[in-house]
């Protein structure tokens, strides 16, 4: 969920209420991009989106965003000590990190999930539904914040690159979560374009996405902060 969208004017104009932790763990305005797990290939996301709509409609909040994707990471990669390769990263590890440093100014209210292309093969697919299960119960515990509200997105749906099996099972696993685990919701990708890889969503795409996914959290939580 790192994002890959063309970046405009409108995704530099700051919100005085929506700010992110930057790769040097400070508080800073969130401007695209968000996140930096591949310099110069980072681009617009639904995050900013997100947060932008929750402020607005929370104005006594300051919203503050804690990026921890790394694009083109499996499930395999965010178990603790796991490695990716290609960001010579430890996703797991390091968000633990990040997100300790930040919980100290506030309260976590939300994990946004956008995860599955890497593991949409034969090798990993069948087994991504338990690995999934596992991951958010995990950073339930280590947050410790047993219910705190998960909102998980759909992958992809460009009809230039048509679903085979692996991709349907993971599939069948993000818009079942609600069926398997408390307080989370999953939000469609329907009629979202790509940039023209036929992988990465548009930063059109990506800012409708990150409204609905502040919908489907805003209809699982309540619409004001409590």
């Amino acid at each position: 969920m790192a994002g890959r969208g063309k970046i405009a004017d409108e995704d530099l104009q700051p919100h005085p209420r929506v700010l992110v932790v930057n790769k040097a763990g400070e508080w800073a305005p969130a401007i695209a991009p968000l996140h930096f797990d591949k310099p110069g290939i980072a681009g617009v996301g639904l995050g900013r989106t997100f947060a932008i709509e929750y402020a607005e409609n929370n104005p006594q909040v300051t919203v503050g965003l804690i990026p921890c994707a790394v694009g083109g990471s499996s499930l395999d990669a965010w178990q603790p000590g796991g490695f990716h390769e290609s960001t010579n990263t430890h996703p797991y590890d390091d968000c633990m990190k990040r997100m300790q440093q930040a919980i100290v100014a506030g309260e976590l209210k939300g994990i946004l999930w956008h995860q599955g292309e890497s593991d949409s093969n034969p090798a990993l697919s069948k087994t991504y539904q338990s690995k999934l299960d596992q991951l958010f119960e995990r950073f339930r515990t280590e947050f410790d914040s047993p219910s705190v509200p998960i909102v998980i997105g759909q992958l992809g749906q460009f009809t230039e690159k048509p679903w085979d099996e692996s991709r349907k099972l993971v599939d069948q696993a993000h818009r079942t979560l609600p069926d398997r685990m408390t307080n989370t919701v999953f939000v469609h990708s329907d009629g979202l374009d790509h940039k023209g890889d036929q992988t990465h969503f548009s930063a059109e795409a990506y800012r409708e996405f990150g409204h609905r996914y502040f919908l489907a959290y805003q209809q699982l939580t309540g619409s004001s902060d409590e």
